[in-house]
């Protein structure tokens, strides 16, 4: 609407209660308010349909712009000359926000507290890997593994383990193989990929495995089962992944998973039907790291459990962890 609409058609028949008008970019907007008993008026009627007289009088009914707040005084009050200054009408001046901008700035804070409060969930959820406040988003997906490499001097070695001298002879070759890897692969022999540590909780598992890290001077990356379960779809997968390519460039090296019965669980016995998809999804990133594509000589796996009977017979074919190492109780 222009002035001229709103000075004949308004202002000089009395139907106008108040004007305000508030800066909006380059320009003044002036919003005029009508007379409830005005909106009556047949002229009103597309007014009139799109609101209920019930309602309280304190939206905007019209519209026009002007160029400064001064020049629509000036003109306002020009057109109401021959009206007495006490029925004069005056447009005040607010200072108003359109409705755009503060749609957008309300926008705006709600996205700012979903993101806030998601990031904090991913920091509680990804534990201590990486670094730095909302790392953790990025990082939900990395290995967990704690690395014991050659300048961490790995210092357990045999002479640490007392007793277990059957278990100590079978990992031998293992640790022979690492130190003199030339020794076999010139005469075309194969050391076993894995071992797997078979014992009651408390026999010495953990040990044996560092031990043989630490005769072998090679990197060591230590974790548990459960650190690859997460609530996330794929996260155990990615992990995995990222576990095996941190290994080959540390390679040769030594991945010992304690507690592999977390993920190693045999296949189809759930009938929950999406019960165990993330943990087969995560078994079957770890059979095919193993052996596949995706085979580095440089790596040895060793594990360790005390429940082999429910372990996945895949785990257990040659190639994998084809060597088990029984580790019994004192029997003294």
């Amino acid at each position: 609407m222009n002035f001229q609409t709103f000075e004949s058609g308004m202002l000089k028949k009395g139907d106008v209660e108040k004007i305000v008008a508030y800066k909006n970019g380059d320009l003044v907007v002036a919003e005029v308010y009508i007379k409830k008993d005005s909106l009556s008026k047949p002229q009103y009627a597309n007014v009139r349909d799109k609101r209920s007289f019930n309602m309280a009088n304190d939206n905007a009914q019209f519209y026009f712009t002007d160029a400064s707040y001064e020049s629509l005084k000036q003109s306002v009050l020009a057109a109401q000359k021959d009206v007495p200054d006490a029925q004069k009408i005056q447009p005040a001046f607010e200072q108003h926000e359109s409705i755009f901008s503060s749609w957008l700035v309300q926008t705006l804070i709600m996205v700012a507290l979903f993101a806030g409060m998601w990031m904090l969930i991913m920091r509680k959820m990804g534990g201590g890997a990486g670094g730095g406040p909302g790392g953790q988003i990025f990082n939900i997906g990395k290995s967990k593994a704690t690395l014991f490499d050659k300048e961490a001097q790995v210092s357990v070695t045999f002479n640490d383990v007392a007793g277990l001298e059957e278990a100590k002879q079978e990992v031998m070759e293992i640790v022979d193989f690492l130190k003199n890897p030339k020794k076999y692969t010139n005469l075309g022999g194969k050391i076993p990929k894995g071992a797997l540590l078979i014992g009651s909780p408390g026999t010495g598992k953990t040990l044996l495995a560092k031990a043989v890290a630490g005769e072998a001077q090679v990197p060591f990356f230590s974790l548990s089962g459960s650190d690859f379960v997460e609530m996330f779809v794929g996260v155990g997968a990615s992990r995995v992944r990222d576990l095996f390519k941190q290994a080959k460039d540390k390679a040769p090296c030594i991945i010992f998973i304690d507690e592999i019965d977390a993920i190693g669980r045999a296949r189809g016995k759930n009938n929950i039907v999406g019960g165990n998809d993330e943990r087969e999804n995560t078994l079957n990133q770890l059979l095919v790291e193993m052996d596949g594509f995706g085979t580095d000589s440089g790596i040895i796996i060793l594990a360790a459990t005390n429940r082999p009977d429910v372990l996945d017979s895949a785990l257990m074919r040659p190639g994998r962890f084809d060597r088990q190492v029984s580790i019994d109780k004192p029997d003294l």
